[in-house]
């Protein structure tokens, strides 16, 4: 049932992380099931998708947020069920998520001196390429999918644009690069002509092939532990954003860029941060 799931949401168009994560929660639910009840799943009920919010809550102490995750994979999976005629009734709507207050601190938890040091190591580890990957995360806020999505004809070093073809919600948009970002591709590129490298994606492995992401985690594993930060690729979209207002981008050019698209969202940038938070609150 999982690989006719997987097959409905390829059909659907969805995004290789967005299929990731439904597989990823409705297999949860699926094991919980499996060990709670002792039968064969045959159709979603709504008393079981209950009680599997109460395990959620009451054993994994999941926070609501990461409930509502799991609760919006099981909707898209009430919806195959009735679209692929194993069930006729939707158990389970959007208005059974759990509500939690919106997150008032901002999301960045890397500083400047962090961003950069983590640059310096990668520039001096001798790779152009990831160089190049990390300088875009950090200064044109794109995400990591939609880096690695990229092709050679997707930027222009002149006009110093970016464009995204495969941004979240498969939204087309145009992001501008700085000095730092255009050098970096700049070197990457002349790395890669030396090397005879010929491909349509920017970023490739040594094996020519398309770079993934367990490459680039294990790179970011390997830099982050002399910074004594658990760094990530989305840290440093979220250094970005937080960077970007405080440097004097309004809040909707920021959103732009990153490709925000509800506006709240690039709003949590400019609040402090969670340290600045508890900084403030021992000074009562």
């Amino acid at each position: 049932m999982i690989d006719e799931f997987e097959r409905y949401l390829l059909e659907e168009g969805k995004s290789e992380n967005t299929i990731k994560g439904y597989i990823q929660s409705v297999s949860g639910f699926l094991k919980w099931f499996s060990e709670s009840k002792d039968v064969e799943f045959t159709k979603l009920h709504r008393e079981n998708v209950k009680e599997y919010i109460s395990f959620l809550r009451t054993v994994k102490n999941a926070k609501p947020k990461t409930i509502n995750t799991k609760l919006n994979a099981l909707v898209k999976f009430n919806e195959f069920l009735v679209e692929t005629n194993v069930q006729q009734d939707m158990v389970l709507t959007k208005k059974d998520y759990m509500k939690a207050q919106q997150q008032y601190a901002s999301l960045a938890k890397v500083k400047l001196k962090d961003v950069e040091k983590f640059r310096q190591l990668v520039l001096d580890s001798g790779n152009k390429r990831n160089y190049a990957l990390v300088t875009l995360l950090a200064y044109a806020g794109l995400r990591i999918s939609e880096a690695l999505n990229l092709k050679m004809q997707d930027f222009n070093l002149v006009s110093r644009e970016i464009t995204v073809r495969s941004g979240k919600g498969d939204k087309f948009r145009v992001v501008f690069m700085n000095d730092k970002v255009k050098a970096a591709l700049q070197s990457w590129l002349k790395e890669r002509k030396e090397k005879g490298i010929e491909h349509d994606f920017l970023f490739v492995s040594n094996r020519n092939q398309p770079l993934n992401r367990t490459t680039i985690n294990k790179l970011f594993k390997e830099y982050s532990e002399p910074i004594g930060k658990d760094i990530t690729p989305h840290d440093l979209r979220h250094f970005f954003c937080s960077h970007a207002i405080s440097r004097g981008l309004s809040v909707h050019e920021v959103a732009n860029q990153a490709g925000h698209s509800n506006i709240h969202t690039t709003l949590l940038y400019t609040n402090p941060t969670k340290d600045e938070l508890i900084q403030k609150m021992n000074q009562l």
